[in-house]
């Protein structure tokens, strides 16, 4: 099983390009089920959940070509996907399929809207929770499908067309948003969206949509209005940048030091870690190349930090700002608010010198002076990342292990930091 090793006390110097954003990437691929006609998605990162989304529509009758580089293309760069769902040829996602990533559930939306039933087993992914599926059944349902859970899977039906109407989540979903508003741009009339995720992502799908006809407004907003149209047709379509690599790279330059430019990132979408960075002592300037990330002499401070919905401090940066503040000068305290179970990175952090406590939901961090590289073992995506960070400063060597976890989320991450100076490398096998 392949390692990372990291050899720890380099600062970072250089630019990291950012990729296209994972969770923008997915329902963005989901969303060729919508139309027979081709929609062609730039800057896709390489991905194993990206590769696992494309094998899962494959199964559904999406026909997937890939583009090559143009010259002098950087070979960081994303690629190029024209996927045409032409005829759907099972509207079955099976439990071998789905069950290795959350985020393939969300097919249920397209299959039912265009197809008039669905049968999609209940979602596996990261182990960071419950996660229920209820809010994507009682929204469909509410816009008229007949919805049955038997033997693990949701079966969907909607013999006569979904039809318009109002849905209200009770708590904010990202992924309930996205397959609501998917399966609403082919219900018959007009469909209101409450208490709608506002995330960056949610408006990359909504822009996608309309370039394919579909009529929305209010993406962005806690409303979404989307009139249904007949059908959908082909588009071209760019990923947004991933704020959240670019969020975890930041916190890479902040807690290594030096100075590190990522190119493409966008500011607008990084408000609040952007302020915890500062916060922390690092230097951030936004230029037309990105966003500059600059810690040279000053120590780390403590600072505190809630998770919350876009546009709060993203839970899925939650474990690699907990890394930073293993160094901090003091005492900072991390509320974790979106999910139960997003603290097993802690016993990891902790074998590397990290002094944290656990009170509920809430991780209190009593920073040291030095981490020692240490065998660490990744837990989940956004856990694996933050034991990165911590070795990136560590005094000695750390090792890395089961980082599956890592190449679900990060495109390239050992040439990006390698780029910029760090002693990282994969250990095969």
């Amino acid at each position: 099983m392949d390692r990372i090793k990291i050899t720890g006390g380099v600062p970072l110097e250089g630019a990291i390009p950012i990729s296209g954003a994972k969770n923008a990437a997915l329902p963005l691929m989901i969303a060729s089920l919508l139309t027979d006609e081709t929609l062609t998605l730039q800057n896709v990162p390489r991905l194993a959940d990206v590769q696992r989304l494309f094998d899962i529509l494959a199964n559904h009758g999406v026909d997937t070509s890939f583009q090559g580089k143009r010259n002098g293309q950087d070979s960081l760069a994303g690629q190029t996907v024209a996927m045409t769902a032409s005829a759907i040829v099972d509207t079955r996602a099976p439990y071998e399929l789905v069950s290795k990533m959350r985020a393939s559930f969300w097919v249920i939306g397209p299959l039912l809207a265009r197809m008039g039933e669905a049968v999609v087993s209940l979602p596996g992914g990261c182990a960071i929770g419950t996660r229920p599926v209820d809010f994507f059944i009682d929204g469909l349902r509410a816009l008229g499908a007949e919805i049955d859970i038997d033997a693990g899977y949701v079966i969907a039906r909607a013999k006569n067309g979904l039809v318009g109407n109002r849905v209200r989540f009770p708590r904010i979903s990202v992924g309930a948003t996205h397959t609501v508003m998917m399966a609403a741009t082919l219900a018959q009339g007009e469909t209101v969206i409450e208490n709608a995720a506002c995330e960056p992502e949610i408006v990359d799908l909504a822009d996608c949509l309309i370039a394919m006809g579909a009529k929305i407004e209010g993406q962005g907003t806690p409303t979404i209005h989307i009139q249904g149209v007949p059908r959908l047709h082909g588009a071209r379509h760019t990923v947004l940048p991933d704020r959240i690599e670019a969020g975890t790279y930041a916190f890479a330059a902040a807690m290594a030091g030096g100075d590190v430019t990522l190119e493409g990132a966008s500011a607008l979408h990084l408000e609040r870690p952007i302020e915890l960075l500062r916060a922390a002592g690092a230097e951030i300037d936004v230029t037309n190349r990105g966003i500059r990330i600059r810690r040279n002499g000053h120590g780390i401070e403590a600072v505190d930090a809630d998770t919350a919905p876009y546009p709060g401090f993203p839970t899925d940066l939650q474990a690699q700002f907990m890394a930073l503040m293993t160094s901090g000068k003091g005492t900072s305290h991390i509320t974790e608010t979106i999910f139960e179970n997003r603290f097993m990175h802690v016993q990891e952090l902790a074998r590397l010198g990290a002094r944290i406590s656990l009170n509920g939901q809430t991780a209190t961090v009593e920073g040291v002076k030095h981490l020692r590289g240490a065998p660490v073992m990744a837990t989940d995506l956004r856990a694996s990342v933050s034991l990165v960070i911590a070795g990136l400063a560590a005094e000695g060597d750390t090792e890395v292990s089961r980082i599956y976890h890592l190449d679900r989320g990060f495109e390239h991450l050992e040439q990006k930091l390698s780029r910029c100076g760090a002693q990282i490398s994969r250990i095969t096998g």
